[in-house]
């Protein structure tokens, strides 16, 4: 049996709104596990659907670029939020997106391996940076959309400089409309995915593997209601397929009415217009996802340094 600490019965019950009590039993019950113990506390109804996480699990920067038909998102990470804060580290993930951007690149170590416009290569300024910053830092992702024809636009929500922040958004809208109908519809759509944490642009690009795992959920749910097989089935199907709905781009319903799917918004959006809009990609780079973030126990630290 794995040792359930206080800060991992913290940690869950922050992710998951349920009790104390009811954290560290979860925990219990998965062995440690902290996702099969959000399962478990959904499964009896002590959390409600879990989304990617909001919990910034790591610092740095993410950085954000478009040019017309194109648009690149990367991630830059750092031990400490003060980092981020440096001008030259805030330089330098600019510059790396750009560099991705000019390049068509959407893979970190090629990235590291491209000329830097001050010489050397992008891994190599990278460091430099840690040599001189005095921390580790790590380019850990990259993210190209592009269109044939339309607009990419970008959102950086609470940017801590232009183009730079926690979570960054590229929209990827395809037709024959212009500028001045596709920048704020992709602006808002933009907005919305950062508020939204769609997991796909539609229904069925939803890994398997995550169905799965809500099936597994809902069946839990389903055999303490003592129904039919038959009927249980079909409960199956409806919490899976709403599930896909509720996490799908195109079937969300748009943050700023709270009714409107997004598909619906798009197909008003070019009927006004009389020209053709399609949503036909997107990114969204929030900071630290999934990645566990180390925690210690300060005073546990300070008494071990001090031998006692």
């Amino acid at each position: 049996m794995a040792e359930i600490t206080a800060a991992a019965v913290k940690e869950l019950r922050e992710r998951s709104g349920a009790g104390m009590m009811d954290c560290k039993k979860a925990l219990s019950e998965a062995n440690g596990d902290a996702e099969a113990a959000i399962d478990w506390l959904r499964a009896k109804g002590l959390a409600a659907a879990q989304k990617k996480s909001s919990r910034t699990a790591a610092e740095g920067l993410v950085g954000v670029a478009v040019a017309g038909t194109k648009g690149v998102a990367v991630e830059v990470n750092s031990e400490t939020d003060f980092v981020a804060k440096n001008e030259q580290f805030q330089d330098f993930v600019r510059t790396a997106a750009k560099v991705a951007l000019d390049g068509g690149i959407a893979d970190a170590e090629a990235l590291g391996a491209t000329a830097h416009p001050a010489g050397g290569t992008i891994g190599e300024k990278l460091v430099n940076n840690i040599a001189t910053i005095g921390e580790n830092q790590t380019l850990r992702r990259v993210a190209q959309v592009s269109v044939k024809q339309g607009l990419v636009v970008d959102y950086v929500h609470n940017a801590a400089a232009p183009g730079l922040g926690k979570i960054g958004v590229l929209v990827a809208l395809e037709g024959d409309a212009g500028e001045e109908v596709l920048a704020p519809l992709g602006k808002q759509i933009a907005m919305h995915i950062a508020a939204a944490f769609p997991i796909a642009l539609a229904a069925s690009d939803i890994p398997a593997d995550v169905l799965e795992r809500e099936r597994k959920v809902a069946a839990e749910k389903a055999a303490e209601s003592g129904k039919p097989a038959e009927i249980i089935a079909k409960m199956l199907d409806g919490a899976v397929a709403k599930f896909a709905k509720e996490n799908a781009l195109l079937s969300q319903l748009f943050v700023m009415d709270n009714k409107t799917p997004i598909a619906d918004v798009v197909a008003k959006a070019a009927k006004e217009a009389g020209k053709s809009i399609t949503l036909v990609n997107y990114v969204r780079f929030q900071l630290g996802e999934g990645i566990e973030k180390e925690t210690s126990d300060f005073a546990a630290e300070v008494a071990a340094a001090a031998g006692l």
